[in-house]
């Protein structure tokens, strides 16, 4: 079988496996977010964190549940790994420098998972479970929260009430994240996935150096981390290290994985508005995308010229063998079409216009289908746009699901998709500009620069992914990315609950003949395009500095 092949065959069976968890899933997180019955180990928590289930939210008193919940964990997550050296079960790792804490903290937390240590050789098994694997459950269960209460948004009428912040993170965790994540993990077992608390081992020598490896609970790890759309690994190789991804089997399970809970929520959308033909509409749009990422991807890999590339069958430098291109392409495009940031080769060993594909992902805001929550969030608001732009072209009140975009509708959607390139542009240029930073480039030139573009870009967009040239274990890199991961991600979500609790107060207006009928496949080719030339504006002076001059001089 040809590795080209091969390639497609996976591509297939991927799409066929969401295909049939769409609509069983979908209607799943549909019935846990509409559903009035609490279960009972919902109801002790609720009582031990003393929040009421039942009391509705307007969009201020979510955001607060929002941000209080996710600075005490930047909080208790800091601390734990500032006191890992007193801690049991530290596999005897010392604690963790303070500036590296709050960079690690504040990934974790925003859902970013950006490493600048190596795994294996830095946290011990406390930390790795109780603070990482955790945040990996409830960040991801934010995420969901928020699509949900933009969801009731559309979906509401002349009320300002958006559910309960405390109720949908606790349901998406219980309901959702854990009984798949439970599954998951025990198929990685069985397919070779380590899961233990074992210490250290030396496994043999390697040019005259002793080799060690760690145990930990990798499976139940790498299960939420890819389900959660987090990306953090528990080994610095990521999902390239044989004792998380072993074999073609796996890799492919977890970008199913990766895509699951994303793809199922444009379901979720359609059964919740009352319109499910809305919900095929935005999956088609992220569908189109990403179909779209994958050819691209796959053609730049497989197709690029050089006797070397041409022996090997492609551009397999940074690539595992027993992934190939077809592999390695797949889960790169899905994890920087999302916000999961897993790596199973290394970016910066792409070709230049390979890379430059990764970081446009990125740079679409990570919609197609994008992370837990944020993708469908993040799509919603782009819909937005695109409405707002028909009705400019037509001379109409732009309108989406009854819903009258204003004034004051159209400033929130235009202030979420300013603020990432904003982060993205200003970060970049600073760390150009001044003669520190530039110290922690592997590279110069054109792929110079694109590591500390990818590097911001990862970080402001939460999705963690790496170019794997970039030293990022400094201090100012610790600072401003730690930072660019809080802002990238909780800005955004302000100006997206402030819409929900905009479109909530209205009273839904009639369709008439000359509305838009966005559950159209013409409104799906608006919305891409929308996304494609919004993008492109931003970032492509950006983009031609780096990987479009490095792919072009090749």
């Amino acid at each position: 079988m040809s590795p080209v092949l091969a390639g497609v065959l996976q591509l297939l069976a991927l799409m066929a496996a969401l295909a049939l968890a769409y609509v069983p899933l979908g209607n799943h997180l549909a019935r846990v977010y509409s559903s009035p019955k609490h279960l009972r180990v919902e109801k002790w928590i609720y009582k031990g964190i003393g929040a009421d289930p039942d009391t509705e939210m307007r969009w201020p008193a979510y955001l607060r549940g929002v941000l209080a919940f996710s600075l005490a964990g930047v909080l208790f997550l800091y601390l734990l790994q500032r006191l890992q050296g007193v801690l049991p079960g530290s596999l005897g790792f010392a604690s963790i420098d303070p500036d590296q804490a709050f960079n690690t903290a504040a990934s974790f937390v925003a859902n970013t998972n950006w490493q600048s240590y190596y795994g294996e050789q830095a946290m011990g098994h406390v930390v790795q479970t109780a603070g990482l694997a955790v945040q990996n459950f409830v960040s991801a269960a934010v995420g969901i929260a928020v699509a949900v209460a933009l969801v009731r948004g559309f979906a509401r009428s002349r009320t300002g009430e958006l559910g309960n912040f405390w109720a949908d993170l606790v349901r998406g965790v219980v309901r959702v994240l854990v009984p798949i994540a439970a599954v998951g993990a025990v198929i990685l077992v069985a397919c070779g996935v380590i899961q233990n608390f074992s210490g250290i081992h030396e496994v043999g020598q390697f040019l005259g150096a002793p080799q060690q490896w760690n145990g930990g609970a990798v499976a139940s790890q790498e299960v939420i981390k890819e389900l959660g759309t987090n990306g953090g690994g528990y080994f610095n190789a990521n999902s390239a290290h044989p004792f998380e991804n072993p074999t073609p089997f796996t890799n492919l399970f977890e970008i199913f994985l990766i895509l699951l809970i994303p793809v199922a929520l444009t379901r979720t959308f359609g059964v919740m508005t009352g319109s499910v033909r809305q919900g095929y509409a935005i999956l088609g749009t992220m569908a189109t995308i990403w179909v779209g990422f994958v050819a691209l991807m796959m053609w730049t890999e497989f197709a690029h010229h050089g006797p070397a590339l041409q022996a090997a069958g492609g551009a397999m430098e940074g690539k595992e063998l027993r992934f190939g291109i077809g592999g390695s392409s797949l889960f790169a495009v899905t994890t920087t079409l999302t916000s999961t940031g897993a790596v199973d080769s290394f970016h910066s060993s792409f070709t230049g216009l390979g890379g430059g594909i990764t970081m446009l992902g990125m740079m679409l805001g990570e919609i197609a289908p994008g992370g837990v929550g944020s993708g469908l969030y993040g799509m919603l608001v782009m819909a937005v746009i695109a409405v707002f732009i028909a009705g400019l072209m037509v001379g109409r009140t732009p309108e989406y699901l009854g819903k009258k975009i204003g004034t004051r509708e159209i400033k929130f959607a235009a202030c979420y998709i300013l603020i990432t390139p904003a982060l993205v542009l200003v970060f970049t240029a600073a760390a150009m500009a001044l003669p520190t930073p530039g110290d922690s480039m592997t590279n110069s030139g054109a792929h110079g620069f694109s590591e500390i573009l990818y590097a911001y870009t990862s970080a402001s967009n939460n999705n963690g992914s790496a170019f794997a040239g970039l030293n990022a274990d400094t201090q100012w890199f610790n600072s401003t990315l730690g930072l660019a991961m809080l802002l990238g991600r909780f800005l955004p979500m302000v100006f997206v609950l402030a819409l929900a609790g905009s479109l909530a107060r209205q009273q839904p207006v009639p369709a008439t003949t000359g509305t838009l009928r966005t559950e159209k496949p013409l409104f799906a080719g608006l919305l891409v395009g929308a996304v494609l030339v919004i993008t492109g504006l931003t970032y492509f002076p950006a983009l031609a500095l780096g990987p479009l001059a490095e792919g072009l001089a090749a």
